[in-house]
């Protein structure tokens, strides 16, 4: 039985309990544990806690009165997120070093200037910084010099000038690129200029291999190649599938149709409905390629019936406020078929219920940058301020109303553009053949 089965009927109330100071009954439960040390009997102590505007997790520490071995990690108790996350930091400054970080145990780190690597699995998860991930694996190396100094001085020699330049970069003498990539999309690096855009930091969400699926864990799902339904059933049919709520993770029921939108495209739109906690979501997928040229539209809000257009905001759509300073990147938000309004309000709900911009571990100014945010995106959507709203998709695939259809709307312009080669890359055309590849392939062969 592992030990979160084993506390559930103990309890008596909720597994995971908010973490609150004043909370006297939230208090760790103790477990008998062998020591790996010595292989002794210790005491590992569990906390089972929900961290405010985050997610559960499980804190853990292990001490052995024989032996004096410990051990602490921090573990989420969260459901691995639909796609994986990447953030590309680059650290120009000394105040970068303290930028809070999670890091997964099912993360990788990477610095390239240093060639250097933490792999996945390689480490327990953690909530801390980047200096610390820094001095972790310097710790890490210089566990076992000793030994090696004994075995092979050379082999130790090169470590230790290696353990040199990672401490040297602590002290941002020179800038350098840290990155952390989460097939399990759970990690996290600090924005401190949250709700602006960070131009240090680049955030990017991808769709998981099927070799990084294998290794958390999930099962591919596998295709029917004889299925016999057609388009036309697919547009008649409301698919079902059972799937986990993304707020409380209890079994839910997700439905799924193929819509055609007016004067636009087919789209898959998704929607999940928990009876438990009655969370409710909804998400949206292209029905059709990638068209040939981007997108760009932009809408001037200038009356409050605005809020009530239609939008479809795909995966690869960015979204951009000039007169906020505010631009939501590609991946962020997913993709969705709403309103103007009900958009400004999930944009509202990210900013704000951010988990490193409120709590303990934010400042006055921010708190007041935040609220001063929340404000704003309150005037547009009641008709107070105007504002511009731009779409803009590389892929072509997101749609923003026009109530004048099929005359032009005076508020609405719509652009289409070349894509640039960094923009082909992100989307994976650059390396994509679609004609003479069936020769190729028999040639090689």
């Amino acid at each position: 039985m592992s030990a979160i089965g084993a506390l559930e009927p103990v309890r008596g109330g909720p597994l995971f309990r908010p973490l609150s100071a004043e909370d006297e009954e939230q208090q760790p439960d103790e477990i008998e544990s062998l020591c790996m040390s010595c292989y002794r009997s210790g005491v590992t102590r569990l906390l089972l806690t929900k961290i405010p505007f985050f997610r559960e997790i499980i804190v853990s520490s292990f001490a052995c009165g024989s032996c004096a071995w410990s051990n602490s990690e921090i573990q989420s108790a969260g459901r691995i997120q639909e796609q994986g996350v990447r953030y590309t930091l680059a650290v120009t400054a000394r105040q970068d070093m303290n930028r809070e970080v999670v890091k997964t145990d099912c993360a990788t780190a990477r610095i390239p200037e240093l060639d250097f690597e933490i792999p996945a699995f390689s480490q327990k998860g953690a909530l801390t910084t980047i200096e610390g991930i820094i001095d972790r694996a310097v710790a890490g190396l210089e566990q076992d010099q000793p030994v090696r100094r004994a075995a092979d001085k050379c082999v130790a020699g090169k470590i230790d000038e290696f353990i040199v330049k990672l401490k040297q970069l602590k002290e941002v003498d020179s800038s350098f690129t840290f990155i952390i990539d989460d097939p399990s999309g759970n990690s996290f690096v600090e924005n401190p200029r949250a709700p602006q855009k960070d131009d240090a930091l680049v955030v990017t969400h991808y769709s998981r291999t099927a070799q990084q699926d294998a290794m958390l864990g999930l099962e591919a799902e596998e295709t029917d190649e004889n299925s016999a339904d057609s388009v036309e059933d697919l547009r008649n049919e409301v698919l079902q599938f059972n799937t986990n709520c993304p707020e409380c993770n209890a079994p839910a029921n997700t439905n799924m149709k193929l819509v055609q939108i007016p004067h636009f495209k087919e789209v898959v739109i998704m929607a999940t409905n928990c009876e438990a906690c009655g969370h409710r979501t909804n998400e949206v997928k292209s029905g059709g390629a990638i068209e040939p040229l981007g997108t760009r539209i932009t809408l001037h809000v200038t009356d409050p019936s605005d809020m009530t257009r239609d939008i479809l905001k795909s995966e690869t759509c960015s979204v951009e406020i000039p007169e906020l300073e505010f631009e939501l990147g590609m991946g962020a938000l997913g993709g969705k078929f709403t309103t103007l309004e009900g958009l400004l309000k999930d944009i509202r709900d990210l900013i704000m219920k951010n988990p490193f911009t409120l709590g303990d571990s934010s400042t006055p100014s921010r708190v007041e940058k935040l609220q001063e945010f929340g404000r704003k995106v309150y005037q547009i959507m009641e008709g107070h301020m105007e504002a511009h709203f731009i779409l803009d998709d590389p892929a072509g695939n997101s749609y923003l109303q026009n109530v004048y259809a099929p005359e032009e709307d005076p508020e609405l312009k719509v652009e289409h553009y070349e894509r640039t080669f960094a923009q082909n890359e992100e989307l994976g055309l650059n390396d994509m053949r679609t004609e003479g590849y069936e020769t190729e392939l028999t040639s090689e062969r």
